[in-house]
């Protein structure tokens, strides 16, 4: 399945006039990644486990099916599906 959070993460640089979601998949990283093509985010918005998301693409990622949950339930999820990448692991 396709989670999203509430676009309230501040950008930085030239992304700050924007805030930010975070798009993962409780599936597959596959999964994630074919879902943001569809949505036209580009590969270099992945981050570990999760695409970064700008508000302006936040309804569309609803309509093409993505799911609002809360952002601990993102990281709760991601943890049960045995696909978190926490920073420290990189």
């Amino acid at each position: 399945m396709i989670l999203i959070d509430l676009p309230r993460w501040p950008g930085r640089g030239r992304a700050a006039a924007h805030l930010w979601s975070h798009l993962v998949s409780d599936v597959s990283l596959a999964e994630l990644h074919a879902f943001a093509e569809l949505l036209g985010s580009p590969r270099r918005a992945f981050d570990r486990d999760h695409y970064d998301v700008p508000d302006t693409r936040f309804q569309s990622a609803l309509w093409l099916g993505a799911t609002l949950t809360p952002s601990r339930d993102l990281v709760r999820r991601l943890t049960a599906a045995n696909l978190r990448r926490p920073k420290h692991l990189q």
